[in-house]
């Protein structure tokens, strides 16, 4: 894979039925759909298709919003997706001519600038949402998310009225709004949460909103925040809370938003009059708490990969070949990784499957170790019925402990004693497999593993390093590390040198 082309940890997506159901029933999403049913009448617009006022108290009546100070911004917001989705179209009218003032006089007469210069009727795109398959709704919707995220990334509109209002020409530069690092704060922030997602795997990962604008403003190499950092997190998490609010009714992201009480009331001259209330360390949910919806984690990943990174999903390697797979898994976490294998050995019979597997496993490379190993974990999964498979390859120096360790597990008759060279030639290529895997926090597992071995094995050292495995100099120098006991370590790091010695050109 190249370089330059980013490598996400996998994720496990709802199917497609279940993401296409959650994206109908997000707020604005379902707002939107029976607005455009209601647009079967024929609703006049303005020029950039906005819903005018007329319609739009209706509109507000239909959604049962007419009780909310903010009803009418919620339906012109539906009332917009439905129009950038294609839910509605809209046939331009001359706005002197005929059709635009019978319009205007069947849904009431519009004030000065307020004339209708077309129709909106319902689009082709709403029927998809009830006749068409769930990937069809699931486009619609990603059209839809991309406008609300466009939407979040947008400067305050009070700030631009109060600019106008004050000096009649919009400045963004004093409005302290730049489109592109607006975006690109909002997209990092996407992707930590993505990431955070994918390794809290099984778990509804909530991310307070401080640690999240930290993750995109605090260097990784500063221990201690300066003050102007910390003022740059706050500005953050402020902007950060607003977009949160603009997000959840998309169905992006589930977010408890920023409690009023955390922030500081200003008097008329800008100045603070009452502190915010101070926050106990148990109640960090009240800075706002947000993480990725399922629908979240599908749409964050489908812009993952248009931007060319790699973003795998569990069920992509069901295709694949065993060579794929096996490749694949040691990188991806247990949970995840048998996820996948299930799904890979469901779409082939148990022999088959096995000798795939089995075969995808041999090899010398600095890879094959780790092959083997999730060959292994793979073959766990299998039914007796592959017994024939690994059979055959019971006299094979690379698969034949692993095939014995299979038909033992499964208390099958007739499995011939391995030869000690066996022996030791797969506890080098499990060890190989397993240090250059194992995490940070795996390190005291290992070691239990090393000093286990050696207190089984009297004189392991002496016959570890005759065995003819690429690695086997590697994982002696890697035992001498790890061996608590200073002899033991010792002897293990003699061995090592004895076999580096010894290894052929």
């Amino acid at each position: 894979m190249s370089a330059d082309r980013p490598t996400l940890p996998p994720v496990r997506l709802s199917s497609e039925a279940e993401l296409a159901r959650d994206a109908l029933s997000a707020p604005l999403m379902a707002r939107a759909a029976k607005l455009a049913r209601w647009a079967e009448r024929g609703v006049p617009v303005g020029a950039g298709g906005e819903i005018l006022q007329e319609s739009l108290a209706d509109a507000t009546e239909l959604l049962g919003l007419a009780g909310d100070e903010d009803g009418p911004a919620y339906t012109a917001e539906a009332w917009q997706l439905a129009v950038d989705t294609g839910l509605v179209e809209i046939e331009e009218t001359e706005e002197t001519g005929a059709s635009a003032a019978d319009a205007a006089d069947q849904d009431g007469a519009e004030g000065p600038g307020d004339a209708a210069v077309g129709i909106a009727t319902p689009g082709e795109e709403l029927n998809l949402l009830t006749s068409g398959s769930p990937q069809d709704v699931l486009d619609i919707w990603l059209c839809g998310m991309e406008t609300v995220l466009a939407d979040a990334a947008a400067p305050d509109l009070a700030d631009i009225a109060e600019q106008i209002a004050e000096g009649g020409e919009l400045d963004l530069d004093s409005i302290d709004w730049n489109p592109e690092e607006e975006a690109e704060l909002l997209n990092g922030i996407l992707g930590n949460l993505y990431l955070l997602t994918a390794v809290a795997e099984g778990a509804d990962q909530d991310v307070p909103l401080p640690a999240l604008a930290a993750s995109m403003i605090v260097p990784d190499d500063m221990d201690e925040p300066t003050d102007d950092i910390l003022e740059e997190v706050s500005e953050a998490m402020m902007r950060l809370d607003d977009q949160f609010r603009v997000l959840e009714p998309i169905g992006l992201v589930a977010y408890r938003p920023v409690d009023e009480a955390l922030i500081e009331e200003l008097d008329e001259a800008g100045e603070t009059v009452s502190a915010a209330e101070p926050l106990t360390d148990e109640d960090v949910s009240r800075y706002g708490l947000v993480r990725l919806t399922p629908l979240g984690v599908y749409a964050v990943r489908a812009r993952l990969l248009d931007a060319g990174a790699h973003a795998p999903a569990v069920g992509d390697l069901t295709g694949k070949g065993a060579e794929v797979l096996l490749d694949a898994l040691p990188d991806y976490p247990e949970a995840l990784a048998q996820s996948e294998s299930e799904l890979w050995l469901a779409a082939r019979t148990p022999l088959d499957a096995a000798r795939d597997l089995l075969a995808a496993a041999r090899g010398d490379d600095e890879h094959a170790p780790h092959r083997r190993l999730a060959a292994q974990q793979t073959l766990s999964l299998v039914s007796p019925d592959a017994e024939e498979a690994l059979r055959e390859v019971l006299d094979d120096r690379q698969l034949g402990g692993l095939a014995r360790v299979w038909l033992a597990e499964r208390a099958l008759p007739d499995i011939p004693e391995p030869s000690q060279e066996m022996i030791f030639w797969l506890t080098v290529d499990t060890l190989a497999a397993q240090l250059g895997s194992a995490g940070e926090g795996a390190e005291a597992e290992l070691r239990d593993l090393v000093q286990g071995l050696t207190d089984q094995h009297s004189g392991f050292f002496d016959s570890a390093w005759r065995v003819d495995h690429p690695a086997t100099a590697e994982v002696l120098e890697a035992m001498g590390r790890l061996h608590p006991d200073k002899k033991a370590a010792k002897e293990a790091r003699k061995a090592a040198f004895k076999a580096r010695s010894h290894r052929p050109e």
